[in-house]
């Protein structure tokens, strides 16, 4: 059972045994469904959260799908050497889309969704035919006709529309996610009730960790009829909680104000008198001795002059010699002109001599006095010279998340709803900090803007378009800002732009037996015609379960384009006259993998000795053809 509710910690529930008891137990129907392709009828009633679609939702999280990513180069900054990433498209097809290659490698997913105001989101549906009689259409679809919807108070599926968009993208999302990993989620209390029910099925509520009350905003609300709202809520969930490690923020203690000739490595220090009054069971006579003041009188505890039964030192007789000896002891008259003695507790060591970092764990209530949302709009009024988003973030807020997450070197980041990009922002400024290397995932349905708003006027013409515009103003300034600070220069600012759109095969690469003899030789190529090899490239690293993120190197060779991606992890090359001078220089780079176009080859005879060139020069390497 708890290796199943590692796995699967949305199936557990509560049930009854003979005796009446409640009990912990398996929804096997709802197992059946987390393994299935296929909808699982079930009737049961047990403990738990359900709505209208649920399961629905379900089975679309586990439908696999076949859309790819089209990089963007033209969008980009620094494409071929960034490790940063935007997303154009809907965020629950790219988790769809990313979960092979990042399955496991995300220490933190923050999203910001829809609020559920009632006053309107957007998001794609395709259960149209199930909900007629509840939907309000936009009157547009997407590429594919997916009818796009606004959820509004209006809406007889209100609450139940939201939780499913919500479940579907949680129960993939969990999956990407490190076992240490962490999630956030901001909203308000619209839907926090229910947020925290879908998270406490989809990660288990044992893995619940804090729900944070941001004071996003004070003052104000005078016309307010019932009690003004100043606060929003961040719930924190994390995969397997037992084994997270959070950040513990440092705090600057004012009263560390003593200097000696140990600062440079014990830093400042207070002082705390080492006598105490200690009566009854607490009272220890061994801890009642003398201690010699400079001028060889002795010093009790208390001050008395004498030894008496209700006083101790907080130190042994041995530990106060080690302190004496290594400058942790001061003696000094006090006031009254009595000697006394004091520890001495730096900042940067323990009184056992070992270096320690005062550190405190982060707290679940943000006031607005250290962030708020007026400074989100102004941070972005300085970026753009316009208001041009509503409601942003401030990025020192997002960092405030980050550090309390504690994400590390290397550890990526995913943000799903990114709006104007507040967390790329707050991802470059925190490397920018402690020179690290965390990298970032933004996802964006590019959502057009109102033609009366500020944004359109300034040329933006949908959401997407903002976000990346504000992560290269925002690298540009963070560089700006520390050209002084050694390694600057390496700070990555870039980020690889791609778009989610159909796969880049024919629907007979997938589907073969659905060829007829009709137009069998109409097809030239399993390859759609109009994609590019950045194209090919992209969805080939996809289907290997590669990072989107590896370093890739084009190499001319005989004439033809070559991809070669992290070193000789994937060599690559979609041109369409490869002959056998190109496999042999190919294969002399002795890669893990290479790939190459079934069209491509300039002879019958260059595809027919693929296999033989790469047995005899690197027989270790895989060969695809696609």
């Amino acid at each position: 059972m708890e290796q199943i509710a590692k796995l699967f910690p949305n199936v557990m529930t509560e049930t009854q045994d003979e005796n009446g008891n409640n009990k912990r137990a398996i929804d096997f129907d709802l197992l059946k469904q987390s393994l299935s392709s296929v909808l699982v009828d079930n009737v049961d009633e047990r403990y738990r959260l359900d709505w209208p679609g649920k399961k629905a939702a379900l089975l679309k999280a586990n439908t696999p799908i076949t859309k790819t990513l089209r990089p963007c180069r033209d969008d980009s900054v620094n494409f071929d050497s960034t490790e940063n990433v935007y997303i154009e498209g809907d965020n629950f097809e790219v988790l769809k889309i990313l979960q092979e290659s990042y399955l496991g490698k995300i220490k933190m997913i923050y999203i910001d969704p829809p609020y559920n105001t009632g006053k309107d989101f957007i998001y794609k549906d395709n259960f149209a035919a199930k909900k007629a009689d509840y939907e309000e259409e936009l009157g547009t679809t997407d590429e594919e006709d997916n009818k796009l919807f606004r959820n509004t108070d209006t809406n007889g599926r209100f609450h139940s529309d939201w939780l499913s968009m919500m479940y579907e993208r949680l129960v993939v999302a969990r999956d990407l996610l490190k076992e240490d990993g962490v999630i956030f989620i901001s909203i308000d209390d619209n839907e926090v009730h229910n947020l925290r029910k879908i998270c406490d099925d989809v990660f288990g509520e044992e893995n619940f960790v804090a729900e944070i009350i941001w004071q996003s905003k004070s003052g104000g609300g005078h016309d307010e009829k019932c009690i003004v709202k100043e606060s929003e809520y961040i719930v924190c969930f994390s995969k397997t909680k037992n084994i997270t490690k959070f950040g513990r923020r440092i705090i600057e203690n004012p009263n560390y104000k003593l200097s000696d000739q140990d600062e440079p490595i014990r830093g400042k220090y207070l002082t705390n008198k080492l006598d105490r009054m200690m009566r009854g069971e607490h009272y220890s006579d061994a801890l009642n001795y003398s201690i010699l003041s400079p001028d060889n009188t002795e010093i009790w505890p208390g001050n008395t002059g004498k030894k008496t039964g209700d006083w101790n030192w907080r130190w042994s007789r041995t530990k106060v010699d080690w302190g004496i000896k290594n400058n942790f002891i001061v003696i000094k008259k006090g006031n009254n002109n009595n000697w006394a003695v004091y520890s001495k507790q730096y900042e940067k060591m323990d009184h056992h001599g070992k270096v320690v970092e005062r550190n405190y764990p982060y707290r679940n209530v943000v006031l607005s006095s250290e962030y708020n949302t007026t400074q989100g709009g102004n941070e972005l009024q300085k970026i753009f010279m316009a208001n041009i988003f509503d409601y942003a973030k401030p990025s020192k807020f997002v960092g405030h998340i980050l550090k309390m997450s504690g994400v590390m070197d290397d550890d990526i980041i995913i943000d799903l709803f990114s709006g104007s990009a507040t967390t790329s922002h707050a991802v470059m400024q925190l490397n920018a900090e402690d020179k690290g290397t965390r990298k970032f995932i933004m996802v964006q349905l590019p959502e057009a803007t109102d033609e009366k708003s500020e944004a359109y006027k300034a040329g933006y013409k949908n959401i997407a378009e903002i976000g990346k515009e504000r992560i290269r103003r925002a690298g540009t300034n963070i560089v700006e800002d520390n050209q002084n600070k050694i390694g600057i220069d390496k700070l990555d600012i870039g980020f690889r732009v791609y778009k989610t759109d159909s796969s880049n095969m024919e629907e007979v690469y997938y589907h073969p037996e659905q060829l007829s003899q009709d137009n069998l030789f109409s097809l030239a190529s399993n390859i759609k015609e109009e994609r590019t090899p950045d194209d090919l490239l992209t969805q080939v690293i996809l289907n290997l379960g590669l990072e989107l993120n590896l370093p890739i190197e084009q190499k001319k060779m005989h004439g033809n384009s070559v991809f070669i991606v992290q070193t000789n992890a994937l060599v690559a090359c979609f041109d369409d006259n490869i002959n056998i001078q190109i496999i042999d220089e190919i294969a002399q780079l002795q890669p893990f993998r290479v790939v190459f176009k079934d069209g491509g080859f300039s002879e019958s005879k260059d595809r027919i000795n693929l296999e033989e060139r790469f047995k005899r020069l690197s027989h270790e390497t895989l060969i695809t053809v696609i």
